[in-house]
């Protein structure tokens, strides 16, 4: 009986651990960066949705469908970049995914309609949040839209979201063209998150030469599933000799 007890104690055990890792399977790979207040590990889920880990803190930026939160980290902070539905689930069921009490949640004023409970930034704003610095950047298109005078995200609609910890930059740009304001925002960054699918946002060449402007050391291309598919190739291949790393990452595991 002992032994029964015991080989179903360590089966069980087993099973917990192959859970876990094929929920971590959904997301990857982990991007680490060292800062001076120790180590940011960045974990990509699904098109736009990721996880940042630095100083005992988990914050996510647009937890949504279809991407596994399951066995994922809870979140201390989640922010959220729009309204749109591959951004922030209209019932909100991944941000229930990964909520726990004390959770905060960020975002603007469009998504608050949605998650009533979140508090507002709005373009410009700058946030202390512990050891963590937030600013709300921007995020908008000129060009792209449903329609003629309409356009996918109106200017000032949507945030991109800067996080500084220990002296490094973080940029996320949410789903964005390149504008003149945006670049401007962009200071020093040293990781940067940047968008590019179409019809919605910019092409691989508007999404390099964007990258261009502002110059951050490494970038990393996200959110980029559309019809016709980005070449990520091209995008990387428009930034050799510039210095900024490129690298690339699979942002849609094949689920079974």
């Amino acid at each position: 009986m002992k032994n029964t007890r015991l080989v179903l104690a360590i089966a069980l055990c087993f099973g917990f651990v192959a859970f876990a890792a094929s929920a971590y399977a959904q997301a990857g790979p982990v991007q680490t960066f060292k800062t001076s207040a120790g180590d940011v590990k960045i974990t990509p889920v699904y098109h736009a949705s990721l996880f940042l880990e630095a100083g005992g803190k988990v914050i996510y930026v647009d937890p949504a469908k279809p991407g596994n939160f399951s066995g994922l980290p809870k979140a201390d902070l989640i922010l959220i970049t729009h309204e749109h539905g591959d951004h922030v689930d209209m019932d909100q069921t991944s941000i229930n995914a990964v909520k726990k009490d004390g959770t905060e949640i960020w975002t603007t004023a469009a998504v608050q309609k949605i998650v009533t409970t979140a508090s507002v930034m709005a373009n410009g704003d700058t946030k202390k949040w512990g050891k963590f610095t937030i600013e709300a950047v921007p995020a908008y298109n000129t060009v792209r839209g449903p329609k003629a005078g309409a356009f996918y995200h109106p200017k000032g609609n949507g945030n991109g979201y800067v996080i500084t910890y220990g002296g490094k930059k973080f940029y996320f740009s949410g789903d964005t063209e390149a504008e003149p304001d945006i670049t401007a925002a962009l200071k020093n960054i040293d990781v940067a998150f940047v968008c590019m699918n179409l019809p919605y946002t910019m092409t691989t060449d508007e999404a390099a030469d964007f990258v261009k402007s502002f110059h951050p050391k490494v970038v990393i291309p996200y959110h980029y599933r559309s019809m016709p598919a980005m070449d990520l190739n091209a995008f990387k291949a428009k930034l050799e000799g510039t210095k900024i790393e490129v690298r690339l990452l699979d942002w849609y595991p094949k689920t079974s």
